[in-house]
């Protein structure tokens, strides 16, 4: 007999790692109040990360989400990197700006897990957490040694936090990153419940369609993706994967954004609400910066889009004929 898994909130979430000054530092009273607004707009569906900030991000979301019923939310965080105090940290590291005074240490291993998790709860200064994701333990992070960190991470972390879930100490345990392969892998090494995917399930990249998304939905697990706007390129800037963008996905957003224009919907709303069809996805977590960019992602996930463009968009050969659309 299978067991039951954790549903978290959704379909819509938010990311923390803006919360963390990703690429650009937020005054703390425009990152509280982004989270504030958030809750106010319906969120129930939050994520951090040690990494993002070194710590920051944490601390900012636990300032707010102290304030409501611990069971009214979902929160998620990260294991994989410990914090180490130091006294002095440069204005940029690892892409986040002016970062809490810490340095980040690689450790995938069984008692780091359960360090990083009891130092996670120390800076959100919440009693727990629902959702722990291995964090960035893929090729695109760790290089041509990812498969030993990998191993690592399975024979250490992996079991940490399925005997935490055990214990229900945590709700639910999986992979968070941005590439497909060791979610595939986990699979087949352990039993997580839930993927946190970055960028590879969009109106752009199609990549966990025909292998991940499959897979999950035998095992019973769940995905939620991150980055659905593909670090931008879908909500009207110029990056991909935090890069500039390559003129053939260009040429195809401007595409794609002539339907939805067509029809009279935000590209936005598009780009979220083709994320949230697949019966796997669980939420989709963009992360906005200010209030502002909370309401309009609010607003995109409410609005209402005709059938005919997820029509004209297959028939156009933007989006695979297999994949599930709004109905």
């Amino acid at each position: 007999m299978s067991r039951a898994r954790f549903v978290p909130h959704g379909p819509l979430g938010m990311g923390g790692a803006p919360l963390g000054n990703l690429f650009s530092a937020i005054p703390d009273d425009l990152a509280l109040g982004a989270i504030r607004a958030a809750w106010d707009a319906g969120v129930r569906h939050f994520d951090t990360a040690p990494h993002y900030g070194a710590g920051l991000s944490e601390h900012r979301l636990g300032a707010v989400l102290r304030h409501h019923k611990r069971s009214d939310y979902t929160l998620s965080t990260k294991v994989g990197r410990l914090l180490d105090p130091v006294a002095s940290v440069p204005d940029i590291a690892d892409n986040f700006e002016h970062g809490l005074s810490f340095k980040r240490r690689l450790d995938y291993g069984y008692d780091g897990t359960l360090r990083s998790i009891e130092d996670s709860l120390q800076r959100l200064g919440l009693p727990s957490i629902d959702i722990v994701y291995i964090h960035d333990c893929g090729e695109d992070w760790l290089g041509a040694a990812w498969r030993e960190q990998f191993d690592i991470a399975m024979d250490g972390a992996a079991k940490a936090l399925t005997r935490l879930r055990e214990e229900g100490t945590i709700r639910a345990w999986g992979l968070g990153v941005n590439v497909v392969e060791p979610c595939l892998l986990a699979l087949d090494r352990a039993d997580p419940d839930i993927f946190l995917v970055a960028g590879r399930y969009t109106l752009l990249d199609h990549t966990a369609l025909k292998d991940l998304l499959p897979k999950c939905a035998e095992r019973g697990a769940r995905v939620v993706i991150g980055g659905p706007y593909n670090s931008g390129l879908l909500a009207g800037g110029t990056t991909f994967n935090y890069e500039a963008a390559p003129p053939h996905l260009v040429t195809r957003t401007k595409a794609i954004a002539a339907i939805c224009a067509r029809h009279g919907v935000d590209l936005k709303a598009a780009a979220l609400q083709f994320v949230v069809a697949h019966p796997v996805v669980a939420a989709a977590i963009p992360g906005p910066r200010t209030a502002e960019e909370v309401i309009q992602n609010a607003a995109a996930m409410a609005q209402k889009i005709p059938l005919q463009l997820w029509a004209d968009l297959k028939a156009d050969g933007l989006l695979p004929a297999e994949a599930p659309t709004p109905a």
